[in-house]
């Protein structure tokens, strides 16, 4: 068994699409549009296969994305190298997201920095 994709909707589809296409290097469908609903979609898919699929309706409610919160707190990407978790954290800092840790390993030994990506949602960056 497999999780088959994991969706987020967003406020900015176009904008967020770009931002896993960039840093993360997915590929985006054309993308979907429910013309009753108004609901829009695009899913990317990553390398190994895995997909994320990034959502927009109207009506959507926008709270705050308090990091110490229940559910689902972040998407992680391994990268294959620390000197990867490194240069993609420094990238996305001088793109102007913000370093919420590392790059450093954890006390499980795991490689990993976490940023605030697009829209406040964390990513975490590991090996």
């Amino acid at each position: 068994m497999k999780i088959e994709h994991i969706a987020l909707y967003v406020n900015n589809l176009e904008k967020c699409r770009d931002f896993f296409i960039k840093y993360f290097k997915g590929k985006s469908n054309a993308g979907y549009h429910n013309r009753t609903t108004n609901f829009r979609s695009y899913f990317i898919t990553f390398e190994d296969g895995s997909r994320l699929e990034l959502m927009n309706k109207p009506g959507m409610v926008d709270d705050e994305k308090n990091l110490a919160r229940t559910g689902f707190i972040h998407l992680a990407f391994s990268v294959d190298s620390k000197e990867n978790v490194d240069s993609l954290t420094e990238r996305l800092q001088k793109d102007g997201f913000k370093v919420l840790s590392g790059p450093r390993t954890t006390g499980d030994e795991y490689y990993e920095s976490c940023i605030l990506g697009i829209e406040d949602n964390q990513i975490e960056i590991t090996v």
